[in-house]
């Protein structure tokens, strides 16, 4: 039987308690992650930093893949070894954030779209020959007084049918990310979360669907079904973890290969303790895909400030990257507690 390249790489992607780290930061907003700490805003310094990140030893234990920016995909470490092969011997799959960022959707305030299908297949291809396996595409669903609306989750939804198309075209395993979002002040409860995404879900796998994707060959990365950062309801792991699953089995088809969460803005703490209760009650509850990670912040955050732009702090930096993605890792298994962030 002929085996499906991108159907192996996608279950690559999501096997063996291992998830993805998020280095997909556009140029403004890993310049806005480095000023508070008074890290100037260079492209050196970004290499630099994504440098220490990439290389750090043992790290391919717990991370399957990497998703990369166009500036860094181009990039190289100081030896002159590039990004791609340093992922590549580290046990790491690279993959890459294709689109070009977000805008208001019009006649809808406060909705935004995400913007690059225009030229979307030219830079798959470039991607390909660069060396990258897979994509993700970022779509961001904001829920507030009347909204989201339905033509934002439609126009949401199309845009990314049509990139999984082109990546599954193209040769790369598209990440389908579905971001309901939960930060910037959002007072939302746990039921309005879950009604979103509902919606949400509902109409990107019909879009899919009308664009022919094959779910075999994709992975979905959502946010987790959670209130609003600044909702006064008090919800526990489990609230989180059961919304989750529940609104997922209803409509994620089985044949996805995995869903990878993204942290949303949550802290290591929080998003890696609602991580395991997902995976726990998951388990529980047969879900019949993997669940486990595509971090950002809740894998980098501590490392960053660790490292501050100080070649002499790589190594204490590494070590806390490491150890949150050994947390993520064993959070994907349920075998996380709380008291392991004790733990050097």
């Amino acid at each position: 039987m002929t085996v499906d390249p991108l159907h192996a790489i996608a279950l690559e992607l999501v096997s063996g308690g291992r998830g993805l780290l998020a280095a997909d930061e556009s140029l403004p907003t890993a310049n806005k992650r480095f000023a508070p700490l008074g890290i100037p805003q260079t492209e050196e310094m970004r290499r630099a930093y994504r440098e220490m990140l990439f290389t750090t030893p043992g790290l391919g234990k717990y991370i399957s893949g990497v998703i990369l920016f166009d500036e860094t995909i181009r990039q190289s470490r100081k030896d002159g070894v590039s990004f791609v092969k340093t992922l590549v011997d580290g046990g790491m799959i690279p993959g890459i954030k294709p689109d070009k960022g977000r805008v208001e959707l019009a006649l809808h305030p406060g909705e935004e779209v995400t913007e690059g299908l225009d030229g979307l297949a030219v830079r798959v291809a470039e991607y390909a020959r660069m060396g990258a396996k897979f994509g993700k595409w970022r779509a961001v669903i904001s829920i507030g007084p009347g909204t989201p609306t339905d033509a934002a989750l439609e126009a949401n939804a199309m845009g990314l049918a049509q990139y999984a198309a082109i990546c599954q075209a193209g040769g790369l395993v598209p990440i389908v990310e579905a971001e309901v979002l939960m930060d910037g002040g959002r007072t939302h409860s746990l039921e309005q979360s879950f009604s979103a995404h509902e919606r949400t879900l509902r109409k990107v796998f019909d879009a899919l669907n009308d664009e022919d994707v094959v779910l075999e060959r994709m992975i979905l990365k959502p946010s987790m079904v959670i209130p609003g950062e600044k909702s006064t309801q008090q919800v526990t792991p489990n609230d989180v973890a059961t919304a989750t699953v529940r609104c997922f089995k209803r409509w994620v088809p089985a044949a996805v290969p995995g869903i990878v969460f993204l942290s949303g803005g949550q802290s290591p703490e929080q998003a890696t303790a609602n991580l395991n209760e997902i995976s726990r009650v998951g388990k529980t509850e047969g879900a019949p895909w993997p669940l486990t990670f595509s971090f950002s912040r809740a894998l980098q955050d501590t490392a960053l400030a660790t490292w501050r732009g100080n070649e002499a702090n790589a190594q204490r930096a590494q070590a806390e990257l490491l150890k949150r993605a050994r947390l993520a890792s064993l959070a994907t298994q349920g075998k996380y507690d709380p008291t392991m962030e004790r733990e050097r």
